[in-house]
């Protein structure tokens, strides 16, 4: 079963303390190796997008940054997992290296299941 994980946090952050990005570096490293991490990465900030609309039958297109976002999904990871368990496993962890590393940091992860084509 293949997931995609957001975490999602207040865009105004900050930089992460190198021991978090440390921590996040071995834990990604691990499971890049064990194969259940496929891919992982952070995202831009919402100055930077762009959203595309398609409403009353017309297509309309909004540049960032956007006043109505309260929490950015700064980053992503996509896991192959046996169990949606597994995933939210996973994505606890993540919020547990950033209670050790980043005191005073609040956010969540969002996890969703992947289908592709012939899945569905």
């Amino acid at each position: 079963m293949r997931y995609i994980t957001f975490v999602k946090m207040a865009e105004d952050i900050g930089a992460p303390p190198p021991e978090l990005v440390e921590a996040m570096g071995k834990e990604l490293g691990e499971a890049f190796a064990s194969g259940s991490m496929l891919d992982a990465g952070g995202l831009s900030g919402m100055a930077d997008s762009t959203a595309i609309r398609l409403a009353g039958g017309r297509i309309s297109r909004t540049d960032g940054p956007y006043a109505e976002g309260k929490e950015v999904a700064g980053g992503y990871a996509i896991t192959e997992v046996r169990t949606h368990e597994e995933a939210v496993e996973g994505a606890r962890r993540v919020l547990e290296l950033h209670l050790e590393h980043w005191p005073g940091w609040e956010g969540a992860v969002e996890i969703r299941q992947m289908f592709s084509a012939p899945d569905q």
